[in-house]
């Protein structure tokens, strides 16, 4: 039986009793009809999962006691991608970090472009990054994965390509480079991967991303679309130098 896992934003260990997200709760209770005594497994993103027993809900909300630690299921990739992609629109985007987390993503940096359909003040953005951050939280619950992936507040490109810790291994997508994925030489054990926004990058961006070290890397020879471009890719990347496969 496959046991639900819920991320808490908390320190774990045996015995501790910890108060559930209120959303997870409610799945739990409403949707999945546990009780209290039923099992569920927690984890806070340091690579561990937290088996742990229901408690009865009480004025904290729904609780739940750690019983045993272990190492999370999934493995991380030994080859990390970092995503810097182009903010889309909506539920594009949400698509793009959910679909990125399963295939084993190592960091997410969204960048706004001159092409930007998407422009967020500094209030819509906090909102934006507490939801995005959500979705890779969920989807590494589903995915088995015990590491969050973290996302950085979006940022300009310029700024973002300054980002200290940005692997050296840099690709830009474009279907008119010379290299392919499958023809181009390992990338070590990371990579930083740039996908435009819907609009796709500009001149101007393209001479930045060029600038900072960024090769061109043809992926294959249709043109896709912001939402499936990087998730093909990732996908490609990890089945040749991952552990998809």
């Amino acid at each position: 039986m496959r046991v639900t896992r819920v991320h808490v934003d908390a320190p774990l260990a045996p015995g501790a009793r910890v108060a559930l997200p209120e959303d997870a709760a409610a799945h739990l209770q409403r949707v999945l009809r546990l009780q209290a005594g039923d099992p569920c497994v927690l984890f806070n993103g340091d690579g561990n999962d937290y088996e742990a027993r229901l408690l009865a809900a009480g004025k904290r909300g729904q609780e739940a006691e750690v019983v045993s630690v272990r190492p999370a299921a999934a493995a991380e990739s030994p080859l990390r991608v970092v995503l810097l992609q182009g903010i889309a629109r909506g539920e594009k985007m949400d698509w793009i970090l959910q679909k990125a987390t399963e295939l084993g993503v190592a960091g997410i940096v969204p960048v706004s472009s001159e092409r930007s359909e998407v422009r967020l003040d500094a209030a819509r953005a906090e909102k934006r990054l507490a939801h995005w951050r959500g979705i890779v939280a969920s989807a590494c619950g589903q995915s088995g994965r015990g590491m969050l992936p973290p996302v950085a507040a979006p940022l300009p490109l310029a700024d973002a390509l300054g980002v200290p810790g940005l692997p050296d291994a840099r690709f830009l997508l474009d279907p008119e480079a010379d290299v392919s994925i499958t023809s181009m030489p390992p990338p070590g054990d990371a990579c930083v991967l740039a996908v435009g926004p819907e609009g796709g990058w500009s001149p101007r961006d393209r001479a930045q991303l060029e600038a900072a070290g960024f090769d061109g890397l043809r992926l294959g020879p249709r043109i896709l679309r912001t939402e499936t471009a990087g998730i093909a890719a990732i996908a490609a990347l990890q089945a040749r130098f991952g552990d998809l496969g």
